[in-house]
């Protein structure tokens, strides 16, 4: 079995976040740039299943992105996967995320991979579309938001349990297949200092646009949308001060939450 791992790299959820003058981008210099947190579970499943499983034979991480974002991909190379993929090209810049998809499995199709596990969503555009739209590119079986994998004894199936409204669903699939992880499927390790070392001499092979063959006719059959102006949310109003003594305050309070928030 070859497990392929898609990584992202996004702002850190912590960090200010300002607007770009020109209103088409967000302010990057200084930011602080994570692996998304949802991919860190797909990375640290793929990682246990090596570990656990002796009919994996490798887990490569992928990412797509400028240079900076191969200290992402090094993350992964840490926790434990075997090589990486950097798809680096300034074309790759504007594809939304159904292009990123065709991108992707115009580069690995043929690649050998049985499963692709990637996280659900990403936390800087939340859009979730890149592992349904993979699936679909690779015409393989998909399950998103998955919690918990349980894999046959003899690798070619497993059992996806996702959480949904109310209820745990449990989805059987047959390989190759593409899953998307949800908080709780696992919790990514800390790589070590050694590991870390040792993650600069893992092989990361560098994918350009020139040697995606057909990638302009893929991109082109998902058609794509683009991002034309970014802007803050609108300010939060000043909070109201209630004066006065503890009992006529909290009259006020809730009279003011019937009458003016309609709250009550």
């Amino acid at each position: 079995m070859k497990i392929l791992v898609l990584v992202r790299q996004v702002p850190d959820s912590t960090t200010t976040i300002k607007i770009r003058p020109d209103a088409k981008d967000i302010e990057r210099t200084g930011v602080k740039m994570v692996v998304n947190p949802f991919d860190e579970f797909a990375i640290e499943q793929a990682v246990l299943l090596r570990e656990k499983r002796p009919d994996v034979q490798s887990v490569t991480a992928l990412i797509v992105g400028p240079a900076t974002a191969a200290e992402a991909l090094r993350t992964a190379l840490a926790v434990g996967a075997d090589d990486g993929m950097h798809l680096q090209d300034d074309a790759f810049t504007a594809l939304d995320e159904l292009q990123m998809a065709a991108l992707i499995a115009a580069v690995v199709q043929g690649g050998g991979y049985d499963l692709i596990l990637l996280g659900k969503q990403e936390i800087d555009l939340d859009s979730g579309q890149l592992g349904p739209a993979l699936a679909e590119a690779l015409d393989w079986p998909h399950v998103g938001a998955t919690v918990k994998l349980e894999f046959a004894a003899d690798g070619k199936s497993f059992v996806a349990r996702r959480r949904i409204e109310g209820a745990e669903e449990v989805v059987q699939l047959a390989l190759p297949a593409v899953v998307t992880a949800d908080k709780g499927l696992c919790e990514m390790r800390y790589p070590s200092l050694p590991n870390l070392m040792k993650a600069k001499k893992k092989p990361v092979k560098v994918v350009k646009a020139a040697d995606v063959p057909g990638l302009a006719e893929a991109v082109g059959r998902v058609g794509g949308t683009a991002l034309h102006t970014f802007q803050p949310p609108p300010a939060r109003p000043a909070g109201k001060l209630i004066a006065g003594e503890p009992d006529q305050a909290a009259k006020e309070l809730v009279r003011l939450l019937r009458e003016e928030a309609k709250a009550i």
